[in-house]
């Protein structure tokens, strides 16, 4: 429909444009400029209705944790460089994400923990956003410890308390992780403090004690790059507190799919092997910008993306 509207609008602008001239020798100069001036704004008209149509800018939502980083940034280039939209990138706490997403300020976040990490925001949020499915399989969440840390249960930390130094080194408020920790901390009557930090400030907390052989536990997760350069374990977690085994979801806002249908259909296809996710986390470990990391994984991975396309 668009396009014969943009069509029958050139037409009346041609038999304008020839009117014109047919009646140049017989019209007052003054109409004659007046002809022009109409036609000249029903070309800016035109014009408009087509800028008015480009794509939208599609607006993703991230918390700077290692696996939500690495995937936005894959989406994003997908999106930029095959799909031919505008592409912003946003970190935000978690909260604020799914209100973001919810409220239709974002389109779609990559790294929705399911069943139990997010849960409390797709209780609250759930009826309002839109689920894509699962991005990644076998996530987990729990306590983590260096292996030559000698204990293996959540139920052992206590009596090594002061060789912690008190402390379980955690990561941002409000993140699912800190959510169940302190649920862990009541069910197991835990005498340690969750200290709230950042995914960047654990991890150099952790390469410090790894460095000096020193005692810590912190909030954990797979995909995540420090299961690639450290040597760590789960702490057992016989309560089952940070649950099984869980998978990541997309979640995107109502609409979106109308909106940007070729989005949403690749969002749908969008999937990621624990190494191919993990090759992307380790790059931007390394020192890569994420952007960069995405494209050049993306590079090497055509194959992939093809099959998120089609």
């Amino acid at each position: 429909m668009l396009k014969k509207c943009k069509g029958l609008a050139i037409a009346v602008l041609v038999v304008l444009l020839s009117l014109g001239l047919m009646l140049g020798g017989c019209v007052p100069a003054e109409e004659n400029g007046e002809i022009q001036d109409e036609i000249s704004g029903e070309t800016s008209q035109i014009q408009g209705s087509q800028e008015a149509a480009a794509k939208d800018t599609i607006k993703i939502g991230y918390v700077m944790w290692a696996c939500a980083e690495a995937s936005t940034h894959v989406a994003q280039a997908v999106i930029m460089d095959y799909l031919g939209y505008d592409v912003d990138t946003l970190s935000l706490e978690v909260g604020g994400m799914y209100s973001g997403i919810a409220d239709g300020d974002l389109d779609f976040q990559t790294t929705a923990w399911m069943p139990v990490t997010h849960k409390e925001y797709m209780d609250t949020y759930g009826d309002e956003v839109d689920d894509y499915g699962v991005l990644y399989e076998e996530a987990r969440i729990g306590l983590v410890v260096p292996s030559y840390v000698d204990i293996d249960s959540i139920e052992e930390l206590n009596w090594h308390a002061d060789k912690f130094g008190g402390r379980i080194t955690g990561i941002d408020a409000g993140a699912g992780i800190m959510i169940a920790s302190e649920k862990a901390i009541d069910e197991y009557g835990l005498e340690l403090e969750l200290l709230e930090s950042s995914d960047m400030a654990m991890t150099a907390a952790l390469a410090d004690a790894i460095l000096e052989n020193e005692w810590i536990v912190v909030t954990g997760w797979t995909p995540h790059w420090k299961f690639a350069r450290y040597d760590l374990k789960f702490l057992e977690d016989p309560l089952k507190v940070y649950g099984d085994v869980e998978n990541i979801h997309v979640i995107a806002r109502q609409g979106l799919d109308e909106d940007a249908p070729d989005v949403a259909s690749f969002l749908k296809n969008f999937y990621l092997e624990p190494e191919q996710l993990g090759e992307v986390i380790g790059a931007i470990a390394e020192g890569e910008k994420p952007l960069e990391a995405a494209r050049q994984w993306i590079a090497d991975n055509g194959d992939v993306v093809e099959g998120w396309l089609q």
